[in-house]
């Protein structure tokens, strides 16, 4: 199944399933066929596997029938606005190791002893459209491709071999990221914070674990799944990689999320960067071997206006447009008094 957030005609979030590239409002299709089930995604996601037999039993209803009401959604929102938390890993070993080598760096180790994860901004989540940035969010704007897991149930202290039980879904992510403001911060060995809290994008739908069947690699450790990844950056293709790159899978970074600690319906969990997945890594190549040659190399970053559109096999394209809020207050390099 696919689910989708969307605002309809009144202008109010609604659940949705895409059937056929149409949506329909999961909880009014339901009612009239004497199913109870909510109209947010949240909700859906508290009684998952309820709600699912019951989405099984409306769909077989919808086939029988085959009638239907569709819906014209104004926008898609992110398939969760309202997450109750927000990680991302660190899961591909190669976008680590060339931003690392990028910087004269050697790979770090402890990257093959055990995931990680950092907490971002769960309250800053959108979907496709507009993301609105200030002024020092524009200095190197970067974009991240990412896909991320919806959490189905409650768990805690999860194995790896269980993990995959847990995801209610995939979805796209774009981790966008203010580096100057970033690399500024981190520099106190803290964060990242204010270069990554001001927005994360998800989308367009959540498909569901059964959708994806037929693309999975099983490994001792949980699934990894072979779908094409890319980026587009105002219509040009930027950036090119494979799910199954993933050196963690998600079901392991769930069991180290998940040790002492609850996770929760709603909770999203973000793959990471996949290998030529964003700007940082991609200028930090261009310009070592613009270097080698004894050439120059002008970095691209996102700008206001610019379009970035992210595509992952079987789960949609997410497409998102810059924006400035036209205020100068900028907060880099503030000193105290």
């Amino acid at each position: 199944m696919k689910f989708a957030t969307y605002l309809n005609q009144k202008f109010k979030p609604r659940l949705g399933l895409i059937i056929n590239d149409a949506v329909i409002d999961v909880q009014n299709e339901a009612y009239k066929h004497n199913l109870m089930l909510p109209s947010d995604m949240l909700s859906f996601l508290d009684e998952w596997e309820r709600n699912i037999e019951l989405m099984n039993e409306l769909l077989g209803k919808i086939e029988m029938s085959d009638e239907y009401h569709t819906e014209k959604p104004i926008k898609f929102l992110s398939p969760i606005p309202n997450p109750p938390s927000c990680r991302d890993g660190y899961a591909f070993r190669q976008h680590v190791e060339a931003a690392r080598r990028n910087r004269g760096l050697e790979m770090i180790p402890e990257f093959d002893q055990y995931p990680i994860f950092y907490f971002t901004n769960h309250n800053s989540i959108s979907g496709e459209g507009e993301i609105e940035v200030e002024i020092d969010h524009l200095d190197k704007l970067d974009f991240e491709l990412e896909w991320a897991v919806l959490i189905g149930k409650r768990g805690k202290n999860i194995n790896s071999n269980e993990a995959d039980k847990f995801i209610a879904g995939f979805t796209i992510m774009n981790d966008f990221s203010a580096r100057t403001l970033q690399m500024e911060e981190m520099k106190l060995n803290l964060g990242p914070a204010k270069g990554k809290d001001f927005a994360t994008s998800l989308g367009p739908w959540l498909v569901t674990p059964d959708e994806l069947e037929s693309r999975i690699i099983k490994t001792e450790f949980g699934n990894k799944y072979q779908l094409e990844m890319k980026a587009r950056h105002n219509g040009i293709e930027v950036s090119f990689g494979n799910t199954s790159d993933m050196n963690w899978t998600f079901a392991e970074i769930i069991e180290r999320a998940s040790y002492g600690v609850e996770l929760l319906p709603g909770d999203v969990i973000g793959s990471g960067t996949v290998g030529t997945g964003c700007y940082l890594e991609l200028n930090g190549t261009r310009a070592r071997l613009a270097k080698e040659r004894g050439e120059n190399y002008q970095p691209v970053w996102l700008q206001d206006g610019d379009i970035i559109e992210l595509e992952i096999e079987n789960l949609g394209i997410l497409k998102n447009k810059i924006k400035w809020n036209g205020s100068n207050h900028s907060i880099l390099n503030k000193k105290k008094n």
